[in-house]
């Protein structure tokens, strides 16, 4: 089983001066739900080397049993610290692809060419493809066989309005995830505010948010 884990390289946090990234307990989560089931896991980013952490990931009321796990594991961090560049990953010789939020994506991997056609290309040939919390925002522009928007018609969850508005970052984003998916055609389902909830449909898994990270790597693997 190869997986591959596509990072935001994106820091800044619109026009706060605030600091950005990927969070970490949906990087940390999924990274050790693969690599426990003896998965080969790769990880990629748009500009390559080390994807900035969003600083809020690291507060101790963010701290979780993978996140733990992640900063006593020299290895794991080394491999956070070298990310491919993602213009030089391609689809083949994976089966699966997972990407974690932050608030990151929003910002690149939402307009990225690259991560586009390798979403494009996992979908077009029935692969896995898993997308947690502010994530889901990859799913903007990638397209299906029949040019529609991928998750046109499909069954899909992200980061709530409600979410976004809770950590006060409604104005600021460059889009919300809700709405976007919605726009796009996604039949959009939510569960309670920062409880888990992810939904499956065909070999797309989407999670709601930080909390539904385990459980949407779960499912994906589930998929393979």
């Amino acid at each position: 089983m190869n997986i591959l884990m596509v990072l935001t390289s994106h820091d800044k946090l619109g026009d706060t001066g605030k600091k950005t990234g990927f969070w970490l307990e949906e990087f940390a989560a999924p990274y050790y739900v693969f690599k426990d089931a003896g998965a080969q896991v790769t990880l990629a980013s748009p500009k390559g080397g080390q994807p900035p952490l969003d600083p809020s990931s690291d507060a101790d009321d963010a701290q979780t049993e993978a996140t733990k796990r992640f900063k006593g594991d020299k290895a794991a961090q080394s491999e956070l610290a070298h990310t491919a560049v993602l213009s030089t990953v391609s689809a083949d010789g994976f089966d699966a692809t997972f990407y974690p939020g932050g608030h990151g994506p929003l910002w690149d991997l939402s307009e990225d060419a690259n991560s586009i056609k390798l979403i494009e290309t996992f979908a077009a040939t029935n692969r896995p493809i898993g997308a947690v919390c502010h994530a889901p925002a990859v799913f903007k522009h990638p397209k299906g066989a029949n040019g529609e928007p991928l998750v046109s018609g499909k069954t899909v969850t992200g980061f709530t309005n409600t979410e976004e508005e809770g950590v006060g970052l409604t104005k600021v984003v460059p889009f919300l995830v809700e709405d976007m998916l919605k726009a796009n055609g996604g039949a959009y389902k939510k569960g309670s505010d920062w409880a888990s909830f992810v939904v499956t449909d065909g070999k797309l898994v989407t999670g709601q948010n930080p909390a539904s990270s385990e459980e949407a790597a779960r499912k994906l693997l589930g998929l393979l």
